[in-house]
């Protein structure tokens, strides 16, 4: 632990910090709560009858390529047991990211922003902003097993199992706070440090999925933090004591990140950043946008090929176990019942899914006009002959042509495995349902730019598509919530490919909404000042 000295002045940091940065933990508060409160609402309205929840349990349980994503399934002839399934893994997964965001952002955010250096020149120890990003990591982690557990609960879960999965959820944000931690201490700025951690966070959920597909030995699953979280078994064991595993993971990858912020020179990595030429090389405001951008458009693009394998792994399972279990077309198909009904609704789901994903990278290049104005990048390009619309159009137009990329090359990925397990889907209809659903990822990154260019004060707005669009499409159907309500989402406009017959109106009305907002961000842009 850091001597007194060190961490002098946290207290009033921790204090301005929770104060100013608060309000950013309600939306992965939000979704690990919604998760698990819908499984324990959903399940008795999908299966009400015992005999249905044993054909389910037989189904699921037995099928390794939803274990894919959601995990083993342990139990799901109960309510919690089917709560457990569907929620450890993916709030899990949700709470690690929120706080490595936190973390990063509050550690070597701040020294690239300029931010640490005013807060240096106070009474302030070298180790007290890693301790604040920490703790604020850990209220938002708390915050979030406090609030799902008591929601659960009074939703009709079991409080003992509630309460462990709900444990899980905070434990698995420690481990990633700590791991974030280690990662801002390597990397040379804060957004590589992000990378960094959310890639560590990626392999190791995508590796726990993988290893109980293919039927793993047992002790793969303690090879693997993630899988330590999972052995608690909620509702079908109650195993407390693999949160010990987790809390001493991440003591020890906190004691590693305090040991390397005292190594290491401020402002820089362990790991130094290679010097740039001698005269830069981008010319124009687009070659500056790709430049910027394209360390993370190669990562997403590796990404989404991995996406495209599991779900196209996912996808080859899909017909037995709908004519198996019908009741899982309110979850995965949208209540389709024919049979090219439920594999047109199936694809468009999941590339619904990936189009939300591949939207987050959208929205991200978007945000990076913020970063670059903040960081004082931005006014020297504006200064010269460049005008504001003319600096701001290459990152809008590679934030529409990223995403639409990624998606193309998880349908491409996904119609080559559907094509090769004969169950009925032709090698072209995923690409096509991909690029059906193009329109809608563009009015999710077209909202961003609208908030970015004319209200970048409340930049967390930049992510309403995504979170809504998600929550609507995870929670939507299973909650059978009228079309209306669905229709917010953009993605619920998108037609199914390959369905016998297609309405093309609602493509037309979501790009309207996606001109709009185009209009109201580079009007904005143009308008207001610019740090």
């Amino acid at each position: 632990m850091p001597a007194p000295s060190a961490i002098a002045g946290t207290p009033p940091l921790l204090r301005a910090s929770l104060k100013h940065e608060a309000r950013s933990f309600a939306p992965w508060i939000g979704i690990a709560t919604a998760l698990s409160v819908s499984s324990v609402i959903v399940y008795p309205w999908l299966f009400p009858e015992a005999v249905e929840r044993r054909r389910f349990a037989a189904t699921v349980g037995a099928n390794p390529a939803l274990g894919l994503i959601f995990g083993p399934a342990y139990d799901l002839s109960t309510v919690d047991g089917f709560n457990a399934w569907r929620s450890l893994s993916i709030g899990g997964f949700l709470t690690a990211l929120g706080v490595i965001f936190i973390v990063v952002k509050a550690s070597r955010g701040q020294e690239d922003s300029g931010q640490a250096e005013l807060l240096a020149s106070g009474v302030l120890g070298r180790e007290a902003r890693l301790l604040t990003a920490l703790l604020m990591a850990g209220v938002c982690a708390l915050a979030v097993g406090v609030v799902s557990f008591a929601f659960t609960v009074l939703c009709g879960g079991a409080w003992e199992s509630s309460l462990l999965l709900s444990a899980g959820f905070t434990v698995t944000g420690l481990m990633f706070a700590a791991v974030a931690a280690v990662t801002a201490q390597i990397a040379s700025d804060a957004r590589t440090a992000t990378s960094i951690a959310v890639a560590v966070l990626g392999v190791l959920f995508v590796l726990r999925g993988f290893l109980y597909s293919v039927s793993a030995p047992r002790w793969t699953a303690w090879a693997n933090p993630l899988g330590w979280i999972t052995e608690t078994r909620p509702a079908t064991g109650n195993h407390w004591w693999p949160l010990l595993l987790g809390l001493a993971f991440a003591a020890v990858f906190v004691a590693i990140g305090f040991a390397r912020q005292v190594s290491r020179d401020f402002g820089q990595g362990l790991i130094a950043s290679r010097p740039g030429p001698a005269r830069g090389t981008a010319r124009t405001p687009l070659a500056l946008a790709i430049r910027i951008n394209r360390g993370p458009v190669v990562s997403w693009s590796v990404a989404f090929v991995g996406l495209g394998v599991i779900f196209g792994y996912f996808i080859r399972t899909v017909r037995d176990l709908f004519s198996v279990n019908p009741a899982l077309a309110e979850i995965f198909a949208k209540g389709a019942t024919l049979p090219a009904e439920l594999l047109a609704g199936f694809l468009a789901t999941i590339l619904t899914l990936i189009g939300i994903v591949a939207a987050i990278a959208g929205v991200q290049i978007v945000n990076r006009v913020r970063t670059e104005e903040l960081e004082d990048r931005a006014e020297p390009v504006l200064a010269t002959a460049v005008s504001r619309s003319r600096y701001l159009a290459p990152s809008v137009l590679l934030a529409f042509a990223a995403p639409a990329l990624f998606i193309l090359i998880a349908g491409v990925v996904i119609g080559a495995l559907a094509a090769a397990a004969h169950i009925g889907l032709n090698f072209g209809y995923p690409p096509l349902q991909a690029v059906a659903t193009i329109p809608a990822v563009w009015t999710v990154v077209a909202l961003a730019v609208a908030v970015i260019g004319a209200r970048p004060r409340v930049q967390i707005a930049s992510w309403a598509g995504v979170l809504v669009s998600f929550g609507l499409t995870l929670f939507g159907p299973s909650f059978k919530l009228p079309g209306w309500a669905l229709g917010i989402s953009p993605y619920y406009h998108v037609p199914h490919v390959a369905a016998g017959t297609q309405d093309w109106r609602g493509l037309l009305w979501i790009s309207l909404f996606t001109l709009a907002f185009l209009v109201i961000g580079f009007m904005g842009f143009r308008r207001r000042d610019v740090p």
